[in-house]
Parts: C-alpha cells; sequence; structure tokens
C-alpha cells in the first residue's frame, strides 16, 4: 500500500475490493487525542457528520485500515497514528454534463483541457464529479495528482503529476513563478486605458466568505493584461498572472471596470444551488510555458478550448 500524504485521494486499484467504487477513498493519519474508538475519534474529527452515520460507514466497510485496505469495527480502539482510509459520500452529486481532453501524456506528466463547471479536485458537494476522480477512474493511478488549480468555473490547461519522485521539481516551477500561464478572458471594451498595463493590489478574503476584495496596502497580486481583439459588445484580454492569488484574474478585471463575461460572484449576483450551463465564464487558461526541471526541455501546452 502506498504512502499517499494526509487526505491524498486515493484509487486502490484494480485488484482491491473497493476498485470497483466510483469514488477513491481519502487518507488520514489518526491524530494524538482521548478518545477511547475509532468511532469516537472520526466523530470527533468530523462533527458535521452525524454518530449514525458514521456508524453505518463502518458496517458497511466505507472505514478501511491504510496498511491492507481492511474494513475496521466502529468499536476498535482508538490509536494515535493510525492510518485509515476513508470514503466520502455525497447524496445525488450532480452530474456535470461536460467532457475534459487529454492534451499531452508522459510517464511524468498529464496536462488535460478541463471544461467550465467541473473541479479540479473534491470538495463541497463534488467528489467523484471533479477531474481527478475521473482522471484516477480512468487511469487507475495512485499518485496522480494536480500541480495547481483552476476555479470550478474557468475552463482550459491542468498540469498533473503522474510520479511522486519528480513532483516536487514541478511544484517548485509554480512555487518559484518559473511558469509562464496564459489566460484569455471575453470582457467589456476599456477604451479609456492604455493596454498593455500592470495590474497590481492587495487582495484578501472578502465577504461572503467564498469571495475575494482589493484592499488598502502593499500589493500581494499582479497581472499582466493586454487586448488581442476588439469587438463592439466585448474585447478578447490576454492575462498573464505573476502571482497566484485566489479568483485573482476576475478580482482584478472587475476593478478595472470589465467584469469577465459570465461571472456570477464579480460582481456577486443572485446565487442558486443550480449552474447555468448555457453561460459560462468567459475565461480560458489558454496556455502553459516553461523549462522542464527533469530534462531541460523547453514546453509548451495550449488548450483546444475556445471562449
Amino acid at each position: 500500500m502506498p504512502n499517499l500524504p494526509p487526505d491524498a485521494p486515493f484509487d486502490p486499484g484494480p485488484a482491491d475490493a473497493a476498485s470497483a467504487d466510483p469514488v477513491p477513498p481519502s487518507r488520514l493519519q489518526l491524530p494524538p487525542g482521548p478518545w477511547t474508538t475509532l468511532l469516537d475519534g472520526v466523530c470527533a474529527r468530523f462533527p458535521a457528520i452525524g454518530r449514525e452515520r458514521w456508524r453505518e460507514r463502518f458496517a458497511r466497510g466505507r472505514v478501511l485500515d491504510a496498511r491492507d485496505a481492511r474494513p475496521l469495527s466502529a468499536e476498535e480502539p482508538y490509536r494515535a497514528g493510525l492510518e485509515i482510509l476513508y470514503f466520502r459520500e455525497v447524496e445525488r452529486e450532480p452530474r456535470i454534463p461536460f467532457e475534459e481532453r487529454i492534451v499531452h501524456a508522459d510517464e511524468r506528466l498529464l496536462v488535460v483541457d478541463k471544461p467550465h463547471f467541473l473541479a479540479v479536485a473534491p470538495a463541497g458537494r463534488f467528489v467523484a464529479e471533479t477531474l481527478l476522480g475521473r482522471l484516477q477512474r480512468r487511469y487507475g493511478e495512485l499518485d496522480l495528482a494536480p500541480l495547481h488549480r483552476l476555479d470550478a468555473a474557468t475552463a482550459g490547461l491542468v498540469l498533473f503529476s503522474r510520479e511522486r519522485g519528480s513532483r516536487g521539481a514541478y511544484q517548485a516551477l509554480f512555487r518559484e513563478r518559473r511558469i509562464d500561464k496564459r489566460y484569455l478572458a471575453l470582457a467589456p471594451p476599456l477604451p479609456d486605458l492604455q493596454f498593455p498595463l500592470l495590474r497590481r493590489s492587495r487582495i484578501e478574503a472578502g465577504e461572503p466568505f467564498f469571495l475575494m476584495r482589493e484592499v488598502a496596502g502593499e500589493a500581494n497580486s499582479e497581472t499582466r493584461i493586454e487586448v488581442v481583439a476588439r469587438h463592439d459588445e466585448a474585447w478578447t484580454y490576454a492575462l498573464q498572472p505573476v502571482t497566484g492569488r485566489k479568483h485573482q484574474l476576475r478580482v482584478h478585471m472587475a476593478a478595472l471596470g470589465a467584469p469577465i463575461l459570465g461571472d456570477r460572484f464579480y460582481p456577486l449576483q443572485a446565487q442558486s444551488d443550480d449552474e447555468d450551463f448555457d453561460w459560462p465564464l468567459k475565461l480560458l487558461a489558454q496556455s502553459l510555458r516553461f523549462v522542464d526541471p527533469v530534462d531541460g526541455r523547453e514546453r509548451r501546452f495550449e488548450s483546444g478550448l475556445g471562449l
């Protein structure tokens, strides 16, 4: 059984009894605590899930020993340091009616065109219907992991690592800003501004909790913006984020007076649980360019999607 990091999605593979499950389990190392039984411990760790629901999960074999995939009993003694696999369960998870496309695959990397509305990794009400979940089921690879994230609303290129040995080198590209990312966006015209321009500002968490906002203070975000096509109702902008703050491109465009078309957050519109699949956010992660840290080759990938 591979030694995955805590909470990493895990696919037990075709030889395992759990391999037919549509959602890979997550991994957790139990922390120190005063609990007597496993049931007590997981109830304390996940208070939003009722005790009877956890008891029923144990009874159905949905909590496993990570070493040998053995189903655990709710009444087994709690042991700090024990690594368990547990299955997240979301009732009535919606199906995202768009498909991803493989742009490139080799022994180390997988480059995928993510459609609008599909989250990269499990979160909230989506577990199986995520790009990572779909790819793990397609390839059955234990170590597949995204190297960066896109908002669910944003379409375009996502880079995945296929082997743990080289993963740190590719993660450093993003951390050290040694990868050029280019996005395309459709937004209202800004005829009074001079392009190209550099938008720098301080972005922090706002209200409601899932939004970001610009505030006074030292800049912690930076985006290069240029115009690549002008039309009467909307212009096509090329956006190159120098930093990687949450919702950075959307916040910067809205602050300039040109919110990206289809954006439900900037400015905030009336929200509902249902996505309007006919009106996607007009933001595309269009290209990635970097020097491969393993073999030194120049790498460039381009999305096959359009705005």
